[in-house]
């Protein structure tokens, strides 16, 4: 697992992240971070244990049943669980409150046994307690028992805290910006993920060649075994392995439907490498040649990539990518004639009006860093109070604009068009049940972006190329 193995160089990342979020906090601040609880899968096993990725951020430990304590003054505590030997020999090594002092540049740690009773005395005399809101289940209530043995000593001339902050809206923001560590972390992982979808293209295409009946769940196994064999210590999310018609179910997942010559399969899937995920998607022929329908679609997506591409880099909008993306698609499904002009108009109308939306109903992006949906705002924080109103052509919602973040380098988001054509009236038949998505993860940097999952192929006649190997 990610931090179990602890040198100096690393601890000064945690330790300097600490000391940024300290000198937040404001005068008399302290935070309580906790990390992610051990979930019961059944009646006595548990999932895959994974950290949670405020507390990781702060402190390169993925242990469970731990917590951070940090005040304004940079003086951080940890509560970890005891050094147990008898439990070890079941569960695993437990780095122990005394080696995780100097493992992890802890000024105090004890044992998780005893945060009721020290916890509160770190929080006396302060004027503000910062904790992640809505993120821990029962975490709100614990700090106010812990606020009511504070109170419980104001005889004694204790002060308790008056104010409580979001801590998330802190770590946020500096989450939001990777710094060289972690992108390197991101390469890698993406490094990683990419062969993996090489495999899973290659093993398609070699399976149906033999004569063998090949089902979703092979191509998932060749993502899962790339993932470990370099080092992956989880899968980032779910892997989407969807063939033929299934690949218009934007969320499903690796099943056991059959993959058939002359249909597409989609693939979504992207390992998480020490703390951080990778996200990619491909579309390809599971026999590795595209029909004249499937590959005028595919071209479709791929222009629009390429233009939201284009966009992606320090000083644009975090919705411009988006735009980019729905001018080229709204253009292209009047030319192939998914919507017909005589009812839709031009490709102004068809983004006024949100036809293209019957084909394309996600974003073209999000932000990527230890979670696939990584935490950050998309409005741009210096313009919160600047707001206009439209009302939505389709649902007759009436929605607030604010201005999307302006990007700035160091941020990373994917860019991953799509488009998902279900049979329906006035639907050109040879598009029915045919759905794309590519998507790949971008560094923003001054000039543009750093696609850092290209090492899997895009263009139809590399895919092609590929798969022929």
């Amino acid at each position: 697992m990610p931090g179990q193995h602890y040198d100096m160089p690393m601890t000064s990342v945690y330790a300097q992240r600490r000391a940024r979020l300290a000198a937040q906090l404001g005068d008399g601040g302290v935070a309580i971070i906790p990390t992610a609880p051990e979930l019961h899968r059944n009646r006595d096993t548990e999932y895959l244990y994974r950290h949670d990725s405020y507390f990781y951020y702060l402190t390169g430990f993925s242990e469970p049943n731990a917590c951070l304590v940090l005040t304004s003054d940079g003086k951080s505590v940890l509560f970890c669980q005891p050094k147990d030997l008898e439990r070890e020999v079941w569960t695993g090594y437990r780095l122990g409150p005394e080696a995780a002092k100097t493992k992890l540049g802890m000024a105090q740690a004890f044992s998780s046994d005893e945060i009721n009773s020290r916890l509160p005395r770190l929080l006396e005399n302060r004027e503000r307690v910062w904790f992640p809101f809505a993120t821990h289940k029962g975490l709100a209530e614990q700090v106010e028992g812990w606020l009511g043995q504070v109170r419980a000593r104001s005889r004694f001339g204790v002060l308790c805290p008056t104010q409580q902050g979001d801590a998330c809206a802190l770590l946020d923001e500096m989450r939001l910006l990777k710094d060289e560590h972690e992108q390197d972390i991101m390469r890698r992982a993406a490094q990683i993920s990419a062969q993996a979808h090489v495999r899973a293209m290659q093993r398609s295409a070699r399976m149906i060649r033999n004569g063998e009946e090949v089902r979703e769940y092979h191509l998932d196994a060749e993502l899962l075994h790339e993932f470990r064999q370099h080092g992956s210590q989880y899968v980032a999310y779910g892997s989407i392995v969807a063939a033929g018609a299934n690949a218009c179910v934007l969320h499903y997942q690796a099943d056991k439907a059959p993959v058939r010559a002359g249909e597409l399969v989609l693939i979504d899937a992207g390992c998480e490498l020490d703390g951080y995920a990778s996200d990619i998607t491909r579309t390809f022929p599971a026999d590795g040649k595209f029909s004249g329908a499937q590959r005028a679609l595919y071209e479709l997506v791929l222009a629009s990539q390429e233009a939201a591409i284009a966009v992606t880099r320090a000083g644009k909008r975090f919705n411009d990518p988006h735009e980019a993306t729905v001018a080229v698609l709204a253009q292209g499904m009047l030319d192939l004639g998914l919507l017909e002009r005589t009812k839709y108009g031009t490709a102004e109308d068809v983004i006024e009006s949100r036809a293209y939306f019957q084909f394309y109903m996600h974003r073209t992006g999000h932000w990527l860093g230890m979670d696939v949906h990584d935490c950050g705002s998309y409005v741009e924080p210096s313009e919160l109070g600047v707001v206009s109103e439209r009302k939505d052509p389709i649902s007759g919602e009436t929605i607030a604009n604010r201005p999307s973040r302006i990007l700035r380098p160091g941020m990373v988001t994917t860019i991953e068009p799509g488009i998902y054509v279900r049979p329906a009236p006035g639907v050109p038949e040879q598009f029915h049940n045919i759905g794309i998505r590519i998507e790949d993860d971008a560094i923003v940097t001054e000039t543009g972006c750093e696609l850092i999952t290209r090492g899997v192929p895009v263009k139809p006649d590399e895919i092609e190329a590929l798969m022929r190997d």
